[in-house]
């Protein structure tokens, strides 16, 4: 089977935009087949346990009763009334969840989740986090960012460094950071303790570069702008005192998400990871989680739950798997991911939930997406199965950062789908 030259684009990779940035948020709700949706953008996915209540009480009040995990480590609540904008936004108001109301689109902030945690990255990236939320919520500039635009604060392991992210920060040992520019080899080498200033200025200086074609994300770009970036942000980084000397740093293919289970430091107390299937949580899961311990939400739609005491480990590990929450190895839900589909979006062409629910099995080699249509929201970065729903029946492929390996097409049989799916996952291919 021959590759194509690059993976199937997702929505809005145009270089030009003809309509304002519709991406959801708290403040403007998303029509969708099951009622109004909300984005609420958790920077980091660290999320307070007064949020957490909020944010629950929000999806049983006004919603659908469920927490929907996304890829960037947010929340959406659907299932919404069309006229529940005024309360949602009380409520979020209320739990810190809306600091600036200008910016609230913009705080898209994915962080490695086990940083300060596991004594493995090289440094903790919560003040950088902080820091970085803090100025771009007090910038007028970063208001004009569009709601897709990404900030990755990596610790050095290279987990959300292989996101994708229009700018992403790296931790490294001692005091430097190294920032990256879009989809690049070549990074700034800076001081650490001037990375999120560094980070919104680049913001700014990516802002300037895309005013003429109106991209909403650095590889959006024309191949011409986005060389000409890399020099604008070092010139605005010395103007503004700060010394960057170009470097190269390679960016990760493919990292995968904490592995499930407990996740011991170098104090007494214990971090657990928890995979959520589908990125789905009813009441009493999200209950059960967020009364763990503190909670940071992952951009592969599962959670950390930190500081636990090692007393309650075993006893939480056996509550979370009694609730259908992946807490160990082996589970066939592992990997597995989809978007919403019918019946919650109009667009999709199938109830892919169900249909990945229908072909679970033991778990496979690589993570499996299953789209309703060939938008793929949500889809992973690295290498995976794409399961895309089209008119001719389910298109089975294998994508590998740029490279799309067509596997199957499988019509109208839900037998041989899962069998398919199954194969292409434990499939080894040069």
């Amino acid at each position: 089977m021959s590759a194509s030259s690059s993976s199937p684009r997702s929505p809005g990779d145009a270089c030009a935009r003809s309509s304002g940035d519709a991406c959801p948020g708290t403040l403007r709700l998303h029509r969708a087949d099951d009622g109004a949706l909300a984005r609420v953008r958790i920077p980091g996915g660290v999320l307070t346990a007064a949020g957490a209540d909020t944010l629950l009480d929000a999806a049983l009040r006004l919603g659908d009763g469920e927490l929907h995990l996304t890829s960037r480590g947010n929340v959406q609540l659907r299932g919404l009334a069309p006229d529940c904008g005024p309360e949602l936004a009380r409520l979020l108001s209320g739990a810190g969840l809306l600091p600036s109301e200008r910016h609230e689109r913009v705080r898209n902030f994915v962080a490695s989740p086990l940083s300060g945690l596991d004594g493995l990255g090289s440094a903790d990236v919560g003040p950088w986090l902080t820091e970085l939320d803090r100025l771009v919520c007090g910038s007028d500039r970063a208001a004009d960012l569009s709601g897709r635009f990404l900030f990755a604060l990596d610790d050095g392991r290279g987990d959300v460094d292989a996101l994708g992210a229009d700018l992403a920060l790296l931790a490294r040992t001692g005091e430097t950071a190294l920032l990256r520019v879009g989809p690049t080899d070549a990074v700034l080498r800076l001081p650490a303790d001037d990375g999120p200033r560094a980070a919104l200025l680049a913001a700014g200086a990516f802002l300037d570069a895309a005013r003429p074609t109106g991209a909403w994300r650095v590889k959006d770009l024309p191949d011409d702008e986005a060389f000409a970036l890399s020099g604008a942000v070092v010139r605005r980084l010395r103007d503004a005192g700060i010394p960057a000397a170009p470097d190269r740093h390679p960016r990760p293919s493919g990292a995968r998400p904490p592995a499930p289970g407990p996740v011991r430091g170098r104090g007494h107390e214990v971090a657990l990871s928890v995979g959520v299937p589908l990125g789905r949580l009813d009441r009493e899961q999200w209950r059960l989680l967020s009364g763990s311990g503190e909670l940071r939400l992952t951009p592969w739609r599962g959670a950390v739950v930190s500081r636990v005491v090692p007393e309650r480990v075993d006893g939480l590990l056996g509550a979370l798997s009694g609730a259908g929450l992946i807490v160990g190895p082996g589970s066939a839900w592992a990997g597995v991911g989809a978007c919403i589909g019918q019946p919650g979006c109009a667009k999709s062409l199938a109830d892919v939930r169900a249909q990945a629910g229908a072909a679970v099995g033991p778990a496979g080699r690589l993570p499996v997406y299953w789209s309703g249509c060939e938008r793929r929201c949500g889809h992973p970065h690295g290498e995976w199965i794409d399961v895309v729903a089209t008119p001719a029946g389910h298109r089975i492929s294998h994508v590998r950062g740029d490279r799309t390996t067509p596997a199957a097409t499988v019509r109208d049989d839900p037998a041989a789908l899962a069998a398919a799916v199954a194969a292409a996952r434990d499939a080894r291919t040069a």
